[in-house]
């Protein structure tokens, strides 16, 4: 399969950038160039603001009805085109082919789910305190939206922000990740061959920060959503403040994992394996601090090892691949740094820790055990293959280490106790907790964190509100004239 270099997306049309300025594109299962990908200068983001605040007053005045057949229309297209998406991704990003698939099914199904959401953005009639008066809130889009997006899902984390914002009535410009645009071209030449008129939405890529300092402080721009890590959320969201700009951060986190001693292992091994080495760990709600209660801990090790050792790992177009590489060089060697401050530290690699190969971005799964406060793992989101085991004893010991880092995104519990359930629900400090299954990220359900994880949600009928602006009509009907 060829690789095709990747151009700008504006105003309906691809270009190139200014200047014919390109970043390359590399396969991180074989480390070789792929293609190029356009990096947007300052005359082409100025372009892609002209062409969403044109967008926007093209499509808020589109009804929510025809809005919403053009979106389900695109994600028709995506589901047609299926494979082909899916081998573009699995490309230049790297995860296993089954994995893409996955992701590009869940992008076509969250276009569906806020299709139809946006179809439903009630405002509400008010009882009025006389007769004569009428009271009003009404649902408005908030106006053109820039989206900030990341790698390691590079489609579905778009379609978290673009979809709402569509639905909403919202244009936005995405900056796509530059390390993986395959299979973001193709969402975006599934909106156009949709029918999405042209500027509703844009596609941009270049230096992040050259982007967001442009894009962020625009006066056009009124929301602004950002997936990525901490230290550059809290930089946007302060900049979008002092804007007074409607924002969305979803950040990064350290899931815990509570393992009861009445936990079902089998299941909780099979599940939580098969869940912390998706996408080789890169992935903001991977559970990572597992905390076993103290009779289930060996028992629970001895399932959990047995599983990693099923993983297959590979370049993930090939059959069979259960793992693919981390993105690059630098992800590889931020891995390897956290592993080799663990095992300085005191820390037992029960598997793993260590490349595999000589080419590509391969590591190894890798369980730690025997761990310490004060390594890096267990403080620092790992963002790789990695995951990191230690004993409890009691409930509060568990929910002490759970909320004891400024992190709140995904957590996990495995027992078959109702009582246990009922207190991690009410002390667990995350934005979602996923108890005895893997159950966080449907279009349905709420997305996103709390505390240094962010706010804000990019699922579910939240997601769509971030999107709207609640306005209060009165009237008083006595006054108007027959």
């Amino acid at each position: 399969m060829a690789y095709r270099d990747v151009k700008l997306f504006i105003n309906g049309e691809w270009t190139d950038a200014e200047g014919g300025r390109t970043i390359d594109v590399e396969n991180p299962a074989t480390g070789e160039r792929l293609g190029t990908v356009a990096h947007a200068g300052r005359k082409d983001l100025e372009r892609a603001v002209q062409a969403v605040e044109r967008g926007f007053a093209t499509w808020s005045a589109t009804s929510a009805y025809e809005r919403s057949k053009i979106i389900r229309r695109a994600a028709d297209i995506l589901r047609a085109r299926l494979e082909e998406i899916a081998r573009i991704l699995t490309t230049d990003e790297g995860k296993p082919l089954a994995e893409s698939r996955l992701e590009v099914g869940s992008c076509a199904d969250l276009l569906d789910w806020f299709a139809e959401e946006g179809r439903r953005t009630y405002g509400r009639l008010i009882p009025a305190r006389g007769m004569a008066i009428s009271q009003l809130a009404l649902k408005d889009p908030v106006g053109p939206a820039v989206g900030f997006t990341p790698w390691n899902f590079p489609m579905s984390q778009i379609v978290r922000k673009l979809g709402p914002a569509l639905a909403a009535g919202c244009s936005i410009i995405i900056k796509g990740p530059e390390e993986a645009p395959g299979a973001p071209a193709q969402l975006f030449l599934a909106l156009e061959e949709a029918g999405l008129p042209p500027g509703v939405a844009n596609l941009v890529f270049g230096t992040p920060s050259e982007v967001s300092e442009f894009l962020v402080p625009h006066p056009v721009i009124r929301k602004v959503s950002f997936t990525g890590s901490v230290t550059v959320g809290k930089h946007l969201a302060g900049m979008a403040g002092s804007h007074m700009k409607r924002v969305t951060m979803e950040l990064g986190g350290h899931a815990p994992v509570i393992i009861a001693n009445d936990a079902n292992l089998d299941a909780a091994a099979k599940a939580l394996t098969a869940s912390k080495f998706r996408n080789a760990g890169q992935v903001c709600i991977s559970p990572t601090r597992f905390l076993v209660q103290a009779a289930a801990y060996e028992p629970f090790m001895e399932k959990l090892l047995a599983n990693v050792a099923k993983i297959n790992v590979g370049n993930g177009l090939e059959d069979g691949v259960t793992m693919g590489p981390l993105i690059g060089q630098k992800r590889r060697a931020a891995v390897e740094a956290i592993v080799e401050d663990a095992v300085a530290k005191g820390a037992r690699v029960e598997t793993g820790g260590h490349r595999i190969g000589n080419q590509g971005y391969f590591y190894a799964p890798t369980v730690l055990s025997g761990l310490k406060l004060e390594m890096r793992a267990l403080n620092d989101e790992p963002f790789g293959p990695i995951a990191l085991v230690s004993r409890f004893h009691d409930l509060d010991e568990a929910l002490a280490e759970a909320n004891r880092l400024p992190f709140g995104l995904g957590s996990y519990a495995w027992t078959s106790s109702a009582a246990t359930a009922n207190v991690l629900a009410r002390k667990v400090q995350s934005g979602m907790l996923s108890i005895n299954h893997i159950g966080l990220g449907l279009p349905e359900t709420p997305y996103g964190g709390v505390k240094d994880s962010g706010y804000g949600y990019e699922g579910g009928s939240e997601a769509l509100e971030a999107y709207l602006n609640t306005r209060f009509v009165t009237h008083d009907t006595a006054l108007v004239p027959f």
